[in-house]
């Protein structure tokens, strides 16, 4: 059995120094890495904007609210979404809008960053393969039944809002099947993330 020198990992049957999860990815496959580190970059930047987009629906909500101006904003043609005004309430569905879209779809970056909230004391004294194994172990008991569950509960909750075409209530925004679709993508996503990570627990674990 070959000794594993400090601070170093077997990648691509090399000893290599420690690596990130997301640089363990690019290691073991330099093309897909760099595509999918590419898509991570832009994602993030259109979160941001995202977030902004929410701050600003959050101010001018208050502010039309303290003047109370409602509607704020009336259209000729119903547009997707907005219908044919923008109300105080179409306001508040965007933020909650953007709030689920900002905290689904990068769970899965967040994942494969590993900065997801994780019970260290559990393992943190344990050898690189006691801990993969342990992930593993837990990706295999808990991830994949909720995946299993969860993936199809969240797409016939889209289906319903969309064979419905359901919508807000009191003026707020149309067309929620948009919004709930966000819901099996984001898990989607986040299983996706955990397949890829399960693969790399897999190897590193024997």
């Amino acid at each position: 059995m070959i000794a594993r020198p400090r601070g170093l990992c077997l990648v691509a049957g090399q000893f290599t120094e420690t690596l990130r999860p997301g640089e363990i990815y690019r290691s073991l496959w330099p093309n897909w890495g760099r595509a999918l580190e590419r898509l991570k970059s832009a994602t993030m930047k259109i979160l941001a904007v995202a977030l902004i987009a929410m701050m600003c629906a959050i101010v001018v909500q208050v502010v039309c609210s303290a003047f109370d101006i409602n509607p704020i904003l009336s259209i000729t043609s119903p547009l997707p979404l907005l219908g044919k005004a923008v109300t105080l309430n179409s306001l508040l569905d965007l933020q909650w809008h953007l709030l689920v879209i900002t905290g689904l779809i990068p769970a899965g970056i967040v994942w494969l960053a590993n900065k997801h909230v994780r019970v260290d004391f559990l393992y943190q004294n344990r050898s690189d393969r006691t801990r993969a194994r342990i992930d593993l172990l837990g990706n295999l008991l808990f991830a994949a039944p909720f995946f299993a569950l969860g993936l199809p509960a969240a797409w016939s909750f889209m289906m319903r809002a969309w064979s419905s075409d359901e919508g807000g209530r009191n003026g707020g925004l149309n067309d929620l099947w948009l919004i709930k679709a966000v819901l099996p993508l984001g898990l989607a996503l986040l299983a996706v993330a955990i397949l890829i990570e399960t693969l790399r627990l897999i190897r590193a674990s024997r």
